[in-house]
């Protein structure tokens, strides 16, 4: 499933709203009578003045004063005019600034751009440079947005692929190394630029990222990278090397690493994806926001959450695909948000939630099949918040909750089906989930183990 980009923000033009030299004189004036009535409505309540009277004189002194008086009035309308004035060059000069940098960029974005095109990898690796460059400098979000979306364009575009070692090929063979370095160029700026901080330069977080259709070849680096808004989507992607995978990816080798990031705003689809090779790590990543989705991906190859932490937001493996390698939720903790595991098919592999910890939010592992392999929860536990497993199904393999620990929340095996394989809680601690033991029956079948505090007592 391809996530809807949100829409893009109007380009910021800065056009000039200035009221005419007359309306902007006459409210000006208007404001500067009234701030002047104000003020000498104050004096004359804190002087505590009456009247005047009428047997005053005018005298050379009074006439000199009311003389300063009326020059001061008109500075002061003069002052107001050139007040104006030097607001409208202000303003004006402002524009003007704008509009030359914008053009000046977009002089240096179409010889960037044309770099792009030429024949020579390092004029296209100076045009990747000069590109993200731009992107760091932009006048406003929007030529920044442009300048990533080219960038991505280029990742895009259909290339020749590795025509091998062969001697007879060795000239194309050199050339495909050389503009493979260009794209792996860019995808190790776009893991810099998202490693930055939001607000600060250089920093394309919120921006998004369209690699829809990519090959990737390279690694692409996200350790520490923050997620926090926009969308960044790889679908239909295809990934053939020591990469990081997104929609219809292929991880087929090498180490793939978010380490440590934090996914806590906007889309971030790895729908389709395919782990099917080398190591994939989201260990100590937070999850804590936005909507991040595993939907229908398929896992035969390590992939490692270990130490994640699950606190808002939404993380979807809906109807996913366990069926080989190793997955791990090892240590991980689910204290927040939605995680949902919904018609997952876990059919081969490891899937581990070993010394995991269920203390909030919801884990939905509704309708899902357990039907091989090894699924374990030994040592969790479950605190809070709520787990289902309503309607799921184990027909095969092994799923082991020993040593597990239930002391508070929910735990739901309601309407859940027990066929055959092992399902093990020896040494669980605490009360039995729900509706565990109408699901497995009594006397639970073989290959059911269950402490005996759970079985019912004997006649």
């Amino acid at each position: 499933m391809t996530p809807n980009r949100r829409p893009r923000s109007a380009p910021n033009d800065r056009e000039l709203r200035l009221w005419k030299v007359g309306r902007a004189l006459t409210l000006a004036f208007a404001a500067a009578v009234l701030v002047a009535g104000g003020v000498f409505y104050f004096l004359v309540v804190l002087l505590d003045v009456q009247e005047i009277g009428a047997t005053a004189k005018l005298d050379a002194k009074t006439l000199f004063d009311l003389v300063k008086l009326s020059f001061g009035v008109v500075a002061g309308a003069g002052a107001l005019v050139a007040l104006v004035v030097a607001y409208r060059r202000q303003r004006v000069d402002e524009a003007g600034a704008h509009r030359e940098a914008t053009r000046l960029h977009t002089e240096r974005f179409s010889q960037a751009v044309d770099k792009l095109g030429s024949d020579s990898p390092a004029v296209r690796l100076g045009g990747v440079h000069a590109l993200a460059g731009l992107a760091d400098d932009a006048p406003d979000n929007s030529l920044r947005q442009t300048c990533i979306d080219v960038l991505c364009a280029y990742l895009q575009l259909p290339f020749t692929p590795d025509p091998g070692t062969d001697p007879a090929h060795q000239e194309e063979h050199h050339r495909y190394l050389a503009f493979r370095k260009v794209r792996h160029t860019i995808l190790r700026l776009i893991g810099d630029h998202y490693r930055r901080p939001k607000g600060t330069h250089r920093s394309w977080q919120g921006c998004d990222l369209d690699l829809t259709g990519v090959t990737i070849d390279g690694d692409m680096d996200f350790r520490g990278a923050t997620f926090c808004g926009g969308t960044v989507s790889f679908s239909g992607a295809t990934f053939s090397g020591s990469i990081v995978s997104f929609d219809d990816a292929r991880f087929s080798g090498g180490t793939v690493s978010f380490s440590g990031a934090t996914f806590s705003g906007g889309i971030v689809s790895f729908d389709d994806a395919r782990f099917s090779g080398g190591t994939v790590s989201f260990r100590h990543a937070t999850f804590s926001g936005g909507d991040v989705s595993f939907d229908e991906a398929v896992f035969s190859g390590d992939v490692s959450f270990g130490g994640a932490m699950f606190s808002g937001g939404t993380v979807s493996f809906g109807d996913a695909t366990f069926s080989d390698g190793t997955v791990s939720f090892r240590s991980a903790t689910f204290s927040g948000g939605t995680v949902s595991f919904r018609h997952a098919m876990l059919s081969g592999g490891e899937v581990y939630f070993r010394s995991a910890t269920f203390s909030g939010g919801t884990v939905y592992i509704d309708d899902a099949m357990f039907s091989g392999g090894e699924v374990s929860f030994r040592s969790a536990t479950f605190s809070s918040g709520t787990v289902y497993f309503r309607n799921a199904t184990f027909s095969g393999g092994t799923v082991s909750f020993r040593g597990a620990t239930f002391s508070g929340g929910t735990v739901s095996f309601r309407s859940a089906t027990f066929s055959s394989g092992d399902l093990s809680f020896d040494g669980a601690i605490g009360s039995a989930p729900q509706g565990l033991l109408a699901a497995v029956g009594t006397p639970p079948p073989s290959g059911v183990t269950l402490p005996s505090a759970w079985l019912p007592s004997a006649p």
